[in-house]
């Protein structure tokens, strides 16, 4: 099954998202902020980056330009808390797969999950 790295500074959330995303059939690795997310993320390569914005010492944005350095297709979901519009644009710029509140439904991220594995439509004469 895919593999899914969620970088977040909140205990809860990151317990939340294990449970759920474990039950969905993702192996999930947890980091509890930017530095050991971005260690994770270069030992493993996750298919997939469920990443928070705010958080000590290195925040979102530089998480995920450090993972634009290494991989800039690389399927990266923002999931956070009030993010401010001109924060929200500078993510999109830098190719996010979505950007997700925090207080939305956990089952939007989900299937976002699942929409990003879904293999591509067939096409015809292809």
């Amino acid at each position: 099954m895919a593999t899914v790295l969620v970088i977040d500074d909140e205990p809860s959330d990151r317990a939340l998202l294990d449970m759920k995303l474990r039950r969905q059939g993702y192996d999930v690795f947890i980091a509890h902020n930017g530095w050991k997310g971005l260690q994770l993320y270069r030992q493993g390569r996750p298919d997939v980056v469920v990443l928070d914005l705010r958080m000590p010492e290195l925040d979102g944005v530089t998480v995920l330009k450090e993972i634009r350095r290494v991989d800039p297709k690389q399927p990266v979901i923002i999931w956070a808390g009030d993010i401010p519009p001109e924060t929200e644009r500078q993510v999109r710029a830098l190719g996010v797969s979505e950007v997700i509140q925090k207080d939305s439904s956990i089952q939007l991220l989900v299937d976002t999950l699942k929409s990003l594995f879904k293999p591509p439509p067939l096409t015809m004469g292809g």
